[in-house]
């Protein structure tokens, strides 16, 4: 392993030294020339000068330009089309004797768990409301300890259509492009905080190209068990599980995918949009890679014609009016609220009484995202097809610490990244007017992975491979049918970092920094008082089931290469301080 944590400029001191050479083989071969000697001395300190001073600027400066590249490269190699129109697949005009539900999975994208009001009164001190959201929960179940599969993106997105720890088939880490790693490497090396990112470039250069990077053709979806079954599958928005052939959503059981293919909610100067930006790599690096753009069953780029919270909504609004007659599938996929912070100015203006630009933008990006909900579950009445409609709604992981926001999960530690609570616990709704009674809340642990088993259930069918899956079917808990708790023990890797709840026990290390520690949650669920002296048993007793654990996953399908540090109590951009608790996650 080769961590660096700076860089130096070899091409440059080579060319420079390789120019001097040069020039003294030339001056040998014309010794008693003193004036030529000296035109071509005052030539050749001219070159280096104009080498040295270029290249100094060029690498002093190349992140930036970088990003300004980015763009304008990507405008020739992936040229984005004025909007085209979908065309969905339509169902029968005549409703079918089919009562099986219909299924709507809403997947929010770094949703904090104070983000959505029901909890805790919601952001910025309960003044920013999600009323949607909450009629949705308030509909059927609000699971308070929702769990993420990981606290990254495409991990927990791999457990979600696969039933699985997505470590259990490799999907460790989440794939990032080319660019994007080379960014992140330029910013880490020139980041000289104590907590800096370490980078394995020998392992970096040998990341497998990031079109090969995906989940597993042969891994089951829930889409495919359900497409399977009879139902019509759709997919709107992030997918982030692969685009070669085989890894696609066409190719992973929807039948009919809009996909979102660049990270702007709008162009970064269009008229109807507020931005914020901040100086943290992966804000900058989002930036940078920026476009905005999706793309329809696989063909050609465009420009989606509004917001993009707001376009995907409309899409999915007209994926139920045209299927509103047999059962489907929608899988909506937002982007919202992961950064780039952009929201419509007319969500801003209306967010004007809270205190800080960034708190507005964020705040407006939750709102769109609540209108969402809401304009769903309105167009399912409109339909009356509301009450045979199972939603659930969650977030792929935590608030992160890189949009300098301090209450986005509260009340608890940690941020996207980290497996503290910040970092892994997330909003979690479950609705089915028909055949689940409203208004209830449950305190049990459960987990992406029982989404697959939950939904097939409903939808009266099962996955082949159902023997392999981790999660389990939620409904009997759901309904009092079963006392007992879903899950005694879960687990999360990522690399250096990795953690286990067994029971009323949280057990958490990054491993490389030795650090650990062991929560009793019972009495202690904001992870304050770390008991790992205090309680040796019970810390080898979890040590030995994650032993066990790691035995039975897969090695990772791509290595990891980088290891970012993340304080557990301030945002990304605060100074660390002696004392200051952090774990570093790798990926």
């Amino acid at each position: 392993m080769h961590f660096v944590n700076a860089g130096i400029n070899q091409p440059l001191f080579l060319s420079c030294a390789s120019s001097v050479n040069v020039y003294i083989r030339l001056t040998k071969a014309k010794k008693g020339n003193t004036k030529s000697i000296y035109q071509n001395m005052k030539k050749l300190i001219i070159g280096i000068l104009v080498i040295l001073i270029s290249g100094f600027l060029i690498w002093e400066y190349k992140v930036n330009i970088l990003i300004w590249s980015i763009p304008k490269i990507a405008s020739f190699t992936m040229p984005v089309q004025e909007n085209i129109p979908t065309s969905w697949s339509k169902g029968p005009e005549i409703a079918t004797q089919d009562d099986r539900p219909n299924i709507i999975l809403i997947l929010a994208d770094d949703m904090g768990y104070n983000d959505i009001s029901m909890h805790n009164g919601g952001a910025a001190d309960g003044s920013l409301q999600t009323p949607h959201i909450d009629s949705l929960a308030n509909s059927g179940i609000l699971f308070s300890r929702g769990y993420a599969a990981n606290a990254t993106c495409a991990p927990s997105r791999a457990s979600i259509m696969t039933g699985k720890y997505p470590t259990r088939f490799g999907y460790e880490f989440t794939p990032v492009p080319a660019t994007g790693r080379l960014i992140m490497q330029w910013l880490a090396e020139e980041d000289d905080s104590e907590l800096r990112a370490r980078i394995d470039r020998e392992v970096a250069a040998n990341i497998p190209p990031y079109m090969e990077q995906g989940m597993p053709t042969e891994q089951i979806t829930i889409a495919e068990v359900l497409r399977d079954a009879g139902y019509y599958t759709a997919h709107i928005g992030k997918w982030h599980l692969g685009n070669a052939y085989g890894m696609d959503p066409l190719s992973q059981g929807f039948q009919d995918s809009l996909e979102m293919v660049g990270p702007l909610y709008l162009p970064e100067d269009h008229p109807d949009v507020v931005n914020a930006k901040f100086d943290t790599r992966i804000d900058r690096m989002i930036w940078a890679i920026g476009q905005y753009s999706a793309r329809f069953n696989g063909g050609d780029l465009f420009a989606p014609d509004k917001y993009l919270t707001d376009y995907y909504t409309d899409e999915a609004l007209k994926v139920i009016e045209n299927n509103k007659n047999r059962p489907f599938f929608l899988y909506l996929s937002h982007w919202a609220i992961h950064n780039p912070l952009q929201a419509l100015r007319s969500d801003v203006q209306q967010m004007s009484h809270m205190h800080g630009h960034n708190l507005q933008v964020y705040s407006g990006m939750i709102a769109a995202l609540d209108r969402s909900v809401g304009k769903v579950i309105e167009k399912l009445k409109d339909l009356d097809i509301h009450g045979k409609t199972l939603i659930i709604f969650t977030s792929d992981n935590g608030g992160a610490n890189y949009i300098e926001l301090d209450d986005i999960n509260k009340p608890f530690r940690g941020w996207k990244i980290s497996f503290f609570e910040g970092g892994i616990r997330v909003p979690f709704i479950v609705s089915w007017p028909d055949e689940i009674n409203p208004g209830q809340k449950s305190d049990s642990a459960i987990h992406h992975f029982d989404i697959f088993s939950t939904i097939a259930s409903a939808a009266r069918t099962k996955s082949s491979n159902e023997n392999e899956l981790d999660g389990v079917n939620l409904l009997p808990y759901i309904k009092n049918e079963k006392s007992s708790e879903p899950h005694k023990t879960l687990f999360w890797r990522s690399g250096n970092h990795q953690s286990v709840l067994h029971e009323n026990w949280k057990y958490i290390i990054s491993k490389k920094e030795n650090f650990r520690w062991l929560f009793d949650t019972s009495v202690d669920p904001l992870e304050k008082n770390n008991l790992i002296e205090s309680h040796p048993e019970e810390a080898r007793l979890i040590e030995e089931l994650l032993v066990k654990f790691n035995s039975e996953q897969k090695d990772p399908l791509f290595p990891s290469a980088y290891e970012v540090s993340t304080m557990l109590d301030k945002y990304d951009g605060q100074e660390y301080k002696e004392g200051d608790e952090y774990i570093y996650w790798s990926n």
